[in-house]
Formats: structure tokens, sequence, C-alpha cells
């Protein structure tokens, strides 16, 4: 890893924190799924700063950003574009909706429709969109940030797993320490501070790093190490859905990124421990628990697996 590189990263991670106070790790983990080339679902109360977060990574680098504020309806065409005629030319023309840009917030994702949300999936996992028998590639980078409250069901649309495996990392924010708290109540006196962020990175810089991701080293062990876990939710006797062979590849990827945002250019088991429960517990179903439980238990389960896999020495 070079120290331009690790520069870059510092500097993303030190601009996003003069917005997100107090939550390094949270940090830490948005910007593996940023460099990681990923998508991220940010998952947790209202007013904790799920969407201020986003919006910080989004203006903190220098790319075309657009924003979804989700609601029941929204249409597939309100997010892909949609063929318009031009009289003066007897001819349609292609707008392009806002999925063509390089960073897109969906915010509060879980309010708009199946139907809507599985517009997104096509754009997430292979970078293009097909509309009217026609395939449109997207810019690049392309990266989703959504948001979600899920203590709320009133007239929401819970994300189907199909959907949910294409967000690399589903995080939490968490309430802050009481010592951030007051730190909040002085930074927001003269507005929010998200509103007059800078970008400290550009769009090339930001490829480069997600191609540095890719040159992280992983030993065999680790790769063995991040398989066993894979495969112990397979097997588990209180999970009916382990992780797919493409969440194992994301897995891998993820391990690649945490290291590169720690400054490393090589993977270590406590990247991969570290990385499980975020990249691992939306992507297993539990068997006999209902949906409002399924997160929780979730988490339990793949810490449970992780502390009973033996670690590579």
């Amino acid at each position: 890893m070079t120290a331009s590189s690790q520069n870059l990263i510092q500097s993303l991670a030190e601009n996003i924190g003069s917005v997100l106070l107090g939550k390094d790790d949270v940090i830490k983990l948005a910007l593996v799924a940023l460099l990681g080339e990923g998508h991220l679902l940010i998952e947790d109360a209202p007013g904790v700063g799920k969407t201020s977060l986003a919006k910080a990574i989004a203006q903190s680098v220098n790319c075309d950003f657009a924003r979804l504020q989700c609601t029941p309806d929204l249409l597939p065409s309100d997010i892909l574009g949609s063929s318009v005629f031009l009289p003066n030319r007897g001819e349609f023309e292609f707008r392009k909706g806002p999925v063509f840009t390089n960073v897109l917030l969906a915010d509060e994702i879980n309010r708009t429709t199946p139907r809507t949300q599985s517009a997104l999936l096509e754009a997430m996992m292979e970078q293009q969109v097909s509309v009217e028998g026609t395939t449109y590639e997207l810019n690049r980078p392309f990266f989703v940030l959504a948001t979600q409250n899920p203590f709320e069901f009133e007239g929401t649309y819970p994300l189907p797993e199909n959907q949910l495996d294409r967000f690399m990392l589903r995080i939490e924010i968490g309430y802050p320490s009481r010592e951030s708290e007051r730190a909040v109540f002085q930074s927001h006196r003269a507005g929010q501070p998200v509103d007059s962020l800078k970008a400290v990175i550009d769009g090339n810089e930001l490829m480069r790093l997600q191609q540095s991701v890719r040159e992280v080293k992983v030993d065999d062990a680790i790769s063995d190490y991040i398989l066993d876990i894979v495969h112990a939710t397979r097997s588990h006797e209180q999970l009916s859905l382990g992780v797919s062979t493409r969440g194992a590849l994301t897995f891998y990827r993820a391990v690649q990124s945490l290291a590169l945002v720690k400054g490393r250019d090589y993977a270590t088991p406590d990247d991969v421990k570290a990385l499980a429960e975020p990249v691992l517990a939306h992507r297993v179903m539990c068997g006999g628990v209902i949906r409002e439980g399924q997160r929780t238990r979730a988490l339990q389960i793949i810490q449970q697996i992780v502390d009973r896999t033996r670690v590579p020495a």
C-alpha cells in the first residue's frame, strides 16, 4: 500500500468523521463497502445519523450524486428513466433516471414497493440497466447507499433476500456516547455540518483505491478460514438458508478492503472476524423465526459460528 493511498483513505475517514462524531468503527465499515466496490445498507432507528452518514460519504467523493426519497408511489421508471416522444423529431428519446450517477442515496428504501426495489437489482450487481430491450452501462464508479428503519413496519415493504444479497454490508450506527452527543450540539449551532462538507477525493482516485483492494494479499489459510465460516452457515441446524457463493466472494472482497482501510496490503484472521456479522448476517435465514426477529437471531448464530471455527495460526 502506497503512502498516497493511505493518505487518501485517512482523509476520507476524517472528513466523514467530522459529521458523524464518535463513530470511527461505523465509518471504517462504510469505507470497506465503498472501496470494495460493494453497496451499503444502513439500518437503524430514526434520528441516529443514517442519512447524514450517507450524505457525508457522497459529498466526500467528488463524483455525480443523486438522492432518491423512496415512497410507495415511486415507479421503476423514476429510477431507471424512460423514453419520451419528441414531436418535432418524430421519434422517442431515452431520458436517463437518477441511477445514472456515481453515488446513489436511496433513503428509506423499504418504503417503496418490491417492483421498484427490484429495479435496482441489475444496476447494483451488473452496473447496467435494461430498458425497453436496450442495455445501458452505468457510470463508474457506482455506489449505492440505502437506509431503512427496521423498527417501523406500517407502510413498509421489507427487502427480499435477493435484494439484501446485493449489499456488501448491512450496518447499524447506534446511539452516540454522551460526550459525542454534546459535541453534536456544538457542531450544529450554525446549521447542518454535512451541507458544507467538501470533497477530498475524486472518481479516478476512488477507482485506483478500488483496484488496490483487489491487490491485497489473502493467504490460503485465510481463504480456508473464510470458507470454513461460509460452509458452517450451510450446515447449521438453525439456518434454513446459508451463505451463497456470491456471498462468499463478497466476504472475501470485504476482507481485502478492510485490510486496505487499516493500512495493510495483506489480510489477517482479525479482518475476517470483524466482518463476519455485517457481511453474512443478512445473507442467512433462520428457520422458525418471525421476520422481525431474523436479524437479531442471525447475528447471534454468525457470532456462534465464528467462535466455533478454528482460527488459522
